[in-house]
């Protein structure tokens, strides 16, 4: 199937989508003094994105992730009694759906009009070990108040697991060779997820009050990053965390904003998911030729990735992520853009 590239674009927003992973490859975002920069990291070309010596350690950059975003402990789930095995992509443990995930795939592609697109696969009963064909749409809609809307559904002829995000690396500055560290991040969060030195989550829902995992007011994303005497600082190389949202389900309510205080580009998020993972590019580390020929540095971009927590298939009493026949998954994310 032929890689191409697809245009959404109203007057203050323009993104080019592919349908090899449904990767977001440019959002173009105007500033308060109308200049338009692409805020997202990635590639120039389509072909660098299947290239050998970015596959084998894939940075995920805009790419839809399934058939289940984040971890899942030692690739290991019991549904229904029956036990599933899944690929050990990262620490022994399954990482985005393993290295045959969405992310690598060629997405079907159709576009009714200059603001959708809609991708669409099948992926067969056993693909990575999980269970169940699962058919899945995927469509990217801009809206006229510049805010990009990503809508995943999916169903299934079996009992599964379904857990669907984007792994887009925001850069509001909209230039590459800089850090996210001034960015400013509000999330809307109590709660966060701890992770172990793998960076498997503990099980344990702790709270951020008192400790550098607090962003419940605007604050510098490089303000506290390198407290590694905090042990989750440590564990995560920075922040690659799971956060327990306020929100429960409400879409009207921000999850999350972030603000560069140069540009003065504003990015703010709504999902129906109870989660959102914030990675702040820790390892980013200048060996990545990205855009433009830019290596990336340390922490040159974050992502917020709306979703279900991090190895609830085995958390009891975690939200699930358990899809039969008959039901529909659904979740969506928006990504809003502005300026101050």
């Amino acid at each position: 199937m032929e890689l191409k590239e697809y245009i959404l674009k109203n007057e203050c927003l323009e993104i080019h989508v592919c349908n090899l992973g449904g990767i977001i490859k440019n959002i173009f975002v105007r500033d308060c003094r109308w200049k338009l920069v692409d805020v997202v990291l990635g590639f120039d070309t389509l072909e660098q994105y299947i290239a050998p010596e970015y596959r084998k350690n894939y940075p995920y950059f805009g790419a839809l992730i399934g058939r289940y975003g984040n971890r899942i402990n030692q690739g290991r789930f019991i549904l229904d009694g029956q036990e599933y095995q899944l690929p050990q992509n990262n620490y022994g443990h399954c990482l985005h759906g393993g290295d045959t995930g969405f992310h690598h795939r060629i997405w079907d592609a159709t576009q009714p009009n200059a603001q959708t697109l809609v991708l669409s696969c099948v992926s067969p009963d056993g693909e990575a070990g999980f269970p169940g064909t699962l058919k899945t749409t995927v469509t990217y809609s801009l809206s006229d108040d510049n805010a990009l809307q990503i809508n995943y559904e999916a169903e299934t002829d079996k009992p599964t697991i379904v857990n669907l995000t984007n792994h887009a690396y925001f850069n509001l500055s909209g230039d590459g060779k800089t850090t996210i560290l001034d960015h400013q991040l509000t999330l809307n969060a109590d709660y966060y997820t701890p992770v172990d030195s793998t960076f498997m989550t503990t099980g344990e829902i702790a709270p951020v009050e008192g400790t550098p995992m607090d962003f419940r007011t605007a604050t510098a994303i490089g303000a506290r990053i390198d407290n590694y005497d905090f042990e989750q600082l440590k564990n995560g190389h920075g922040y690659d965390h799971n956060y327990v949202l306020n929100t429960q389900g409400d879409i009207s309510q921000v999850a999350a904003k972030v603000y560069d205080p140069k540009s003065g580009r504003t990015l703010e998020v709504y999902t129906n998911e109870p989660g959102i993972q914030f990675y702040a590019g820790n390892f980013l580390d200048g060996t990545v030729k990205g855009k433009h020929g830019i290596y990336y540095p340390l922490r040159s971009a974050l992502c917020l990735e709306t979703q279900h927590y991090p190895d609830s298939p085995n958390k009891a009493d975690w939200p699930s992520v358990v899809v039969r026949p008959g039901e529909k998954y659904h979740s969506t994310c928006i990504y809003k853009f502005g300026a101050e």
